[in-house]
Formats: structure tokens, C-alpha cells, sequence
């Protein structure tokens, strides 16, 4: 009785405390409205948000064209002036602009060290320097080296090789490096498997692999299943040597810097590409099948590069967090855009990132508190995770913290809505916030996947930065729609670049057409420079997604979407995620998991439907700090992940808050999980389950979890 007085004291205290910051906001408001009003001039924002972006060209009642009402800026213009339309071109140019200026950066790590962890146990944890950096000519001068001395390995112009390493200063400048010689780069995503890893080895038929210190020791399994490899250059690590026995015979491994000095002592001329040859053999993070590998012209990256130019504004002072994987499309390109003009890039891991990274020892900075970075990029996964984070820190911090927090969001939500900035909370309220990336950081490119509007809402709010979301493929250099620089919205990924044109066709079995009202929708087609020729050894499936019409190739994307009267684009569905239920509803398997991915306690979902049955499951990898708030609030303590896991009563209070988000997003009844399985694994790239970009490899999961998926559908 005394704790429930005691509690009803404090919630009194509290809400009374919220309700005189409320009253002075208000008076602070009536004082400062005039001010504001003046200096932010709000009008323009809104007024700027929702300009035409673009507008049809072409429709009838089965297809409908869009294309941007922007003109080409100054780099598009300029690269179309000077003929640039290639890479090797492309960094000439660059170097004779840029030369003497930070190009790529690498932190400097001093030593690994045992830490003791409050358990008692001991982590190795690296004790690190300040960014050591390669100006554009240096860059130059070791790409120019590096290709020779490919060139002196054996290396012919045309001829493939593999670059299969983690995101480093050494895998750019082995890209320009081939880009010089006009060797075709094909890229292989770390974290795949073994036999996705010899599937793109194999098909390519490959001689000769790039890779780094720390995946060289998967080749010595790997060798047998890709008997055509004859050369294995790996990127030494900064303090350990690298073991290099026990690899089978007729395979010889060599130092990347003795390829280096190779190419400084080799007369070897370089071997200019064209338009029209292969820059990259870019394979997909195959989250249906198979890797395929999309052919990306130096053409097709090049329109992608003007489109970029055009849709995002650089400053002088930026400069660029690289982390995400570089055999990523979207990372690619982005980085690319950050070497044509003339932004440095600090490279990072997931394990130096921030201040709190694993590998960062205590007390010590990670990356982007040493590098103050003004620009990244990151896939929605990332962002959610950095949403339930804030949550997650907002909620330990106490109840009076917790509702001075919620109370300035929504302040800020509501002002930021009407167009005005909210200086003084920014500073004193969500300050801290920001510094985790380094305090400096004012454009988040998000894409790879559709980013939820709570998740893009609480990013840009309480890290104070700009988050532009993006869509595109591989198959289209990355490039398709980018969110204007004014859009103050959420939920679309913006309207058609410059470079290229979008049409929706009807999609009649789901009842998607481009007479619906008031949006046409439609499955998503893309057409234009930027896209790819096909798929590597795969005609029949290149005849089925591209086409040509009137002297331009277009591609079938397989996602649907509605255009806003803007010329603003929402993904709304895809063809792959769509299920018919028993009693013949339809159901989007994707639109429902990026709903129900906003519960707190949801890390990652997958959903299922069966034909023969009216409902839908949800396979649930749960977030470690609420599952364990929901095992306290059910009486269970000391309980390992697992345990907490497989408890009935815990999967039971995690189907409730699944419903409760369902019916909070205005899911129709149909579309909500009528039972969940909890995944105490992480689904991680390298167990097949998602793809490098973190997307659902839906048939994978549905494999592993079949006899789960059974038992849901039986209870």
C-alpha cells in the first residue's frame, strides 16, 4: 500500500512537473512566434515541400510514364560537357581538381588489448590512433600502380577478376585500379556463404581474387570448389601478419603492396575503357534464389552519378562515413558520388563505429566521434535499430526523464510539421543524441529497402539530421527515385531522377491499375541509361525483366507503387510478397513486416501465409531488452535468451503487442498474425537468412523454420 502510494505520488509529481514545461512552451511560444516567423520564414518550407517534383508524359489505361520537371545541374552538365563517360575518366578528372585533397581515410589501430569486463570476463579490445589519410593523387598513384602491376600478373583488358573483401580504403583503390585496365570488377559480398561465394567464382570463371587478411583463411576450404583459381591477392592486416600456409598448391597468394611495387617498377601502359564496357559484375545479395550478377556498364554508373549530383546538395566542408558493404550497389555509388566531388571518406566497421562498438575499449572514441562525419548511409535495418536504441535509453532513464523526452518530441514533431526549426531543443534535449555519430552529421541516405515513417520520423528528430530516402536496384546502378532536398514527408522514396523515366503498369490480379483513384498504381518499370544490359549468363531471365523501347533500355522491378499528385513515389507492395489466404484476400507479406517491425520488441520479422489456411504467422526475432521487460512483468528472472524463447506464456504477451501495432497501423484483420514463433538465433548474412543488405530471404527462412511454421499453423 505504502509503494502504491508512493508510486501515485511521483506520477502526481511528474505530471504536474510535464504540465508547468507545458504552460512555459506556451508562453515561450506566444514570446518567440513573431521571431520565428521572421528568421525561418516557414511559408517557403511548406511551400518547397510540395512543389511538383514530376509529372506524366505518357498514360492510358494500362501505363502511365513519369519523368522529373529538373533540369541537369552543374556536374551533370559538366560531365556531359568534358565527354566523361567513364570511371577511368572520371578520376583523372577528379584528381586534376582535387589533387591535394583528403581522398580516403583509414583509422589507425595501435594495438589490441585484453579489457576485463565487469563479469569478470576478458574481450580484446583495440586501442586506436587518429585517421591517416590518402590525398586524390596518392589514390591515384596506387591505383595506377596496382593496375600495372594486375596487368603484370597476367591480367588481360576485358578479362573478369573478383574483389572479395569487407569495405576498406584498399577495395576503392582496387576498383580504379581495374577501372584503369578495363578489367571487369565483379563483386562478391563478404558475408555470403561458401557456395554462393564459388557460385559467383565459378560463373565468372575467374583466374584471380582480391580479398583481405581476414576472409583469406576461407580459402583454404574454398579453393577446391573454384579449381580455376590461380591468384589470390589479399590487403595485409595493420598488426598481425598473415598466415599463408597450407593453401593448396598451384595458388599463389601475394601481398597487396607487392602488387603495388609490381606496378611502381612495370612499364605496363594503362588500357582505357569505353562507354560501353563492363565496369562491374555486381551479383545480388539473392534474396530469392541464387546470386545473379547484373552487368553495370561505366555508362550505366556514370548516369547514376549525374542523377546523385543533381538530387543531393554537397558542401565544401563534408565529409563521409563509409561503412556499409562496397559490393553493395547503394554504398558503391554513394562513395562515388563523394570521390567526383571531392568529399573525403573515413572508413569504419560495425565494430569501431561509435563510442560503444565492440572493439572500442573504454574511454576511447570509435570512428565517428574521431572522424565528425557530415554524411552516411544506412539501410532502414540500421535506422530501426538506432530508433529502439534511443527508445530503449529514453525508457531506463527514468519516468520524469521519459516524459520530458516524449514531451519534446512531439513539441518538435508538431513545430517541425509546420515548417520551423526548434534550435533550443536541439541543443538541450536531443543534443546528446547527436554526438553518438560524431555530433556533426546532417544527411542520413537511407535505402536497400522502405524506410517505416515512425522509424524516419524519430532519426531525423532526435539526431537532428536529414534522412533522404532513395529506390533503386542493382539493376538500375542504384538509381530510380531520390526524395527532393525539401520534402518534409515520410514514407516515399521521392520522385523520378533526371536521368531516367518511371512508368506503373497494371498489375490486374492484385488490382493494381493506373486508373485507381485518387493514385495510380501500378508495378514499378524503370527505363533509362541507368539501367543494365541483363543478367551474367542468364538470357532467358534477361528477356523476362528488360526490354528495349525506342532505343532505351527498361527494366521489370517486380515492386509496386502509387505516385502522389507531387510526382512523389510510395512503394506500396511487391509482386514476390504477395499471398492469397484461403478465403481469397490478399495479403502483402513485405507491407505487413515493415508495419509490425515498429513494435519495440520485434529486432527482425518474417511472415507467412498459407494458401490453404485464413490467417497469416509471424516468426519473431525479438529485441533483447523487451523480452526480457516482458519476462519481469510475467514473474520470470535469470532465464537464458533461449528459454525466455520457447516459454509459451512469453510467445502468448508478444502475439498481444504484435496485434495491438497491427491494429495501431491500421492492418485489416486478415493481414494480422494469428500465432508467433520466437527466433532466439540472430538472423545474420552469414546463416543465409538475410541478405548482405540485411533483406529477408524469405524462402530461406521458411526452410529453416518449416517445422515451427507447422506447429503455428496446427495450435
Amino acid at each position: 500500500m505504502i509503494v502504491d502510494d508512493k508510486q501515485e505520488m511521483e506520477g502526481f509529481w511528474i505530471s504536474g512537473a510535464i504540465h508547468a514545461i507545458k504552460a512555459l512552451s506556451y508562453v515561450y511560444d506566444l514570446l518567440t512566434f513573431p521571431v520565428y516567423l521572421i528568421l525561418q520564414r516557414p511559408w517557403e518550407k511548406r511551400k518547397a515541400s510540395r512543389r511538383v517534383k514530376a509529372r506524366p508524359i505518357s498514360k492510358d489505361d494500362t501505363t502511365i510514364t513519369y519523368r522529373s520537371v529538373d533540369s541537369p545541374g552543374p556536374m551533370h552538365i559538366m560531365l556531359e560537357r568534358e565527354k566523361i563517360e567513364t570511371l577511368e575518366k572520371m578520376f583523372l578528372w577528379v584528381v586534376k581538381m582535387h589533387g591535394d585533397k583528403k581522398c580516403l581515410g583509414t583509422r589507425q589501430i595501435l594495438a589490441e588489448e585484453d579489457e576485463t569486463q565487469s563479469n569478470g570476463r576478458i574481450f580484446k579490445k583495440y586501442k586506436m590512433g587518429e585517421y591517416k589519410w590518402k590525398t586524390y593523387q596518392e589514390v591515384d598513384r596506387f591505383a595506377s600502380s596496382f593496375g600495372r602491376g594486375l596487368a603484370d600478373l597476367g591480367m588481360k583488358p576485358r578479362k573478369s577478376i573478383v574483389i572479395f573483401a569487407e569495405t576498406r580504403a584498399e577495395w576503392m583503390i582496387a576498383a580504379h585500379a581495374c577501372f584503369k585496365q578495363n578489367f571487369t570488377v565483379v563483386t562478391i559480398y563478404a558475408t555470403l556463404g561458401d557456395e554462393a561465394i564459388a557460385h559467383g567464382i565459378n560463373e565468372t570463371e575467374v583466374d584471380t581474387v582480391i580479398t583481405s587478411h581476414e576472409l583469406l583463411p576461407k580459402f583454404k576450404r574454398l579453393l577446391d570448389m573454384v579449381p580455376a583459381i590461380k591468384t589470390v591477392i589479399y590487403m595485409e592486416d595493420q598488426l598481425k601478419p598473415t598466415e599463408t600456409k597450407g593453401y593448396k598448391d598451384g595458388v599463389r597468394l601475394v601481398r597487396f603492396s607487392d602488387v603495388v611495387k609490381m606496378g611502381n617498377e612495370s612499364s605496363t601502359g594503362a588500357s582505357p575503357p569505353k562507354g560501353n564496357d563492363t565496369a562491374i559484375i555486381m551479383y545480388t545479395s539473392g534474396s530469392t534464389g541464387v546470386p545473379k550478377g547484373v552487368l553495370l556498364s561505366h555508362k550505366n554508373i556514370l548516369s547514376t552519378l549525374k542523377a546523385f549530383c543533381d538530387a543531393v546538395q554537397i558542401r565544401p566542408d563534408d565529409v563521409f562515413l563509409g561503412f556499409l558493404p562496397l559490393a553493395h550497389v547503394f554504398e558503391l555509388l554513394a562513395e562515388s558520388v563523394c570521390l567526383l566531388t571531392g568529399v573525403p571518406i573515413g572508413y569504419s566497421t560495425p565494430l569501431t563505429l561509435i563510442d560503444s562498438s565492440s572493439k572500442i575499449q573504454k574511454g576511447s572514441k570509435g570512428d565517428a566521434s574521431v572522424l565528425h562525419p557530415t554524411c552516411l548511409t544506412a539501410v532502414p535495418l540500421i535506422l530501426d535499430r538506432i530508433s529502439k536504441g534511443i527508445n530503449e535509453k529514453v525508457k531506463k532513464s527514468g519516468p520524469f526523464r521519459q516524459a520530458i523526452f516524449n514531451f519534446a518530441y512531439e513539441y518538435k514533431l508538431k513545430w517541425t510539421k509546420r515548417g520551423y526549426e526548434t534550435p533550443l531543443f536541439d541543443k538541450y534535449i536531443f543534443g546528446h543524441a547527436k554526438q553518438v555519430l560524431g555530433g556533426r552529421v546532417r544527411l542520413v541516405l537511407s535505402g536497400g529497402a522502405p524506410l517505416s515513417p515512425d522509424t524516419h520520423n524519430q532519426v531525423k528528430l532526435c539526431l537532428c539530421v536529414t534522412v533522404t530516402q532513395g529506390y533503386g536496384l542493382t539493376e538500375t546502378s542504384s538509381c530510380a527515385t531520390v526524395m527532393d532536398e525539401h520534402d518534409r514527408t515520410t514514407g516515399r522514396v521521392g520522385a523520378p531522377t533526371t536521368v531516367c523515366d518511371i512508368r506503373l503498369e497494371n498489375w490486374e490480379e492484385a488490382g493494381y491499375r493506373v486508373t485507381d483513384y485518387p493514385h495510380p498504381r501500378g508495378e514499378i518499370l524503370i527505363g533509362g541509361d541507368i539501367v543494365s544490359a541483363g543478367y551474367y549468363k542468364l538470357p532467358e531471365k534477361t528477356m523476362e525483366d528488360f526490354f528495349q523501347e525506342d532505343g532505351r533500355q527498361w527494366f521489370r522491378t517486380g515492386d509496386v507503387g502509387e505516385f502522389h499528385p507531387d510526382g512523389s513515389m510510395k512503394i506500396i507492395d511487391r509482386k514476390k510478397d504477395l499471398v492469397k489466404l484461403q478465403l481469397g484476400e490478399y495479403v502483402s507479406l513485405g507491407k505487413v513486416e515493415a508495419e509490425l517491425k515498429t513494435c519495440p520488441v520485434v529486432e527482425n520479422i518474417c511472415v507467412y501465409g498459407d494458401a490453404n489456411k485464413a490467417y497469416t504467422v509471424a516468426l519473431v526475432v525479438p529485441n533483447q531488452y523487451y523480452l526480457e521487460e516482458i519476462a519481469s512483468n510475467l514473474g520470470m528472472t535469470e532465464r537464458s535468451r533461449t528459454a525466455l524463447c520457447s516459454d509459451p506464456n512469453i510467445e502468448k504477451a508478444v502475439l498481444q503487442e504484435l496485434v495491438a501495432q497491427a491494429l495501431k497501423c491500421n492492418l485489416q484483420r486478415f493481414e494480422i498474425p494469428g500465432a508467433v514463433k520466437l527466433c532466439a538465433e540472430q538472423w545474420s548474412p552469414d546463416m543465409g537468412l538475410v541478405t548482405a543488405a540485411f533483406k529477408l530471404k524469405r524462402k530461406a527462412v521458411q526452410e529453416r523454420y518449416q517445422h515451427e511454421i507447422n506447429r503455428m499453423y496446427a495450435s
